[in-house]
């Protein structure tokens, strides 16, 4: 038997306004065809199936349309849901998958003996054991008795993410102790690194769990990080990561999806299969003539027009440079091998913005309009004369402004 891990596929996902639809859909289709190669009998997704929590119709004909053709592969499909997905609108359909041999839990469940599913063999004997663990949000995880034993709500969310693990487990070992058992989750385990498109789980991942929660487990399938990872260097205990890069910061990671084989009543170590890239997230950093010359010879050879985010930097403040980059973005605007997303320009002299002039801990809605424009003048390099000029020709403006409001 051959099982298949997957996550984070953020169906509706936009990039600085652009979608990447046609990017998931070329990974739908190379994913299925791996499943038929490899001869995949279990598919399991770790969650965050939507980016957003009420995905549009595209969307969910994207994700409904995939399923519809995933059937008439003959596979055991597990789905979990994510801090991202809708547990009413995952779960809505899940009778009618049932009986398309697609179990869907959404959100945890009243009954937990209800994530855990046992795979049989055609003739009926148990083969595994899969503890189909989906993103446990508090309330699924605290209550009044509980919070009271322990010192501060991250103590009772951990204890209670660990309690939910180990009670499937034990259902597990009482009910069929032969066979091997698979967890699914959806959560940040401590040390797994990040990139910028993931969004914090409970508050600022205080409430990441150790690996040891995990103990018993044969295997773990993690969602919830992008960037494909083993957990405290423990081949058994994985992220998948996202199939398709999701933001600028994850351009040079190595999507892949991971196969988990069951032989002898054992699990053997993951192999890893790398996603084919279908479009390159680039960043480019220097000087603008260094970007220019850059932009000019860049020749993706993608099938999907490649992303690029560029940031220019030089000395001193120029208005020139600043048109000069903005006449870059209009220039490869309607490119056919690549779009210019994200552009920045900053210089190490001149101007600054606003909020960086203050120091850490002073918020700059309570200053003054002259002092804010005092203390902006102060980094530019001007003469005494033009400084009080500029700062008379401000007073008169502020002035104005405020008998404005006035009326």
């Amino acid at each position: 038997m051959k099982i298949l891990h997957t996550a984070d596929w953020h169906i509706g996902k936009v990039l600085h306004k652009q979608s990447l639809q046609a990017e998931l859909n070329l990974f739908f289709d190379w994913l299925l065809g791996i499943i038929e190669e490899e001869s995949i009998n279990i598919l399991l997704i770790s969650g965050d199936i939507f980016d957003l929590a009420n995905p549009s119709a595209s969307d969910r004909a994207l994700y409904y349309g995939f399923l519809k053709r995933l059937v008439s592969l003959k596979l055991k499909i597990i789905i979990t849901g994510g801090n991202h997905d809708a547990v009413g609108l995952l779960n809505a359909p899940k009778e009618i998958l049932a009986s398309l041999d697609i179990n869907v839990i959404g959100g945890a469940t009243s009954d937990i003996r209800d994530e855990l599913i046992t795979i049989k063999s055609s003739d009926g004997s148990l083969l595994l054991d899969i503890a189909a663990v989906p993103f446990l949000r508090d309330k699924d995880l605290r209550n009044k008795e509980s919070d009271e034993k322990y010192k501060s709500r991250t103590e009772a969310i951990r204890a209670g993410i660990h309690k939910h693990y180990r009670s499937l487990y034990e259902i597990h070992k009482k009910e069929n102790p032969t066979i091997p058992v698979i967890a699914m989750g959806h959560l940040f385990a401590v040390g797994a690194k990040l990139s910028d498109s993931e969004r914090d789980i409970h508050v600022g991942n205080t409430a990441s769990v150790d690996e040891s929660i995990f103990s018993g487990y044969e295997y773990v399938a993690l969602g919830h990080i992008h960037k494909p990872q083993r957990v405290a260097k423990k081949d058994h205990i994985r992220y998948s990561g996202s199939p398709i890069a999701l933001s600028f910061s994850e351009r040079d990671d190595q999507k892949c999806i991971l196969i988990i084989e069951l032989e002898n009543n054992k699990l053997k170590p993951a192999e890893k299969i790398v996603v084919p890239k279908s479009r390159e997230l680039k960043k480019i950093k220097g000087s603008l003539e260094k970007v220019t010359q850059q932009l000019a010879s860049y020749d993706p050879n993608y099938l999907l027009r490649s992303f690029v985010e560029i940031e220019v930097q030089e000395e001193s403040f120029s208005a020139l440079t600043l048109s000069k980059v903005e006449q870059l973005n209009e220039t490869y605007e309607d490119n056919s091998k690549f779009s210019i997303l994200k552009s920045k320009t900053s210089f190490s002299k001149g101007m600054k913005d606003t909020s960086d002039l203050y120091i850490e801990g002073s918020n700059i809605e309570d200053l003054a309009p002259k002092d804010v424009f005092d203390k902006r003048l102060e980094q530019e390099e001007l003469d005494p004369g033009t400084q009080e000029n500029l700062r008379e020709a401000f007073l008169e403006l502020l002035e104005k402004v405020e008998q404005a409001e006035q009326l």
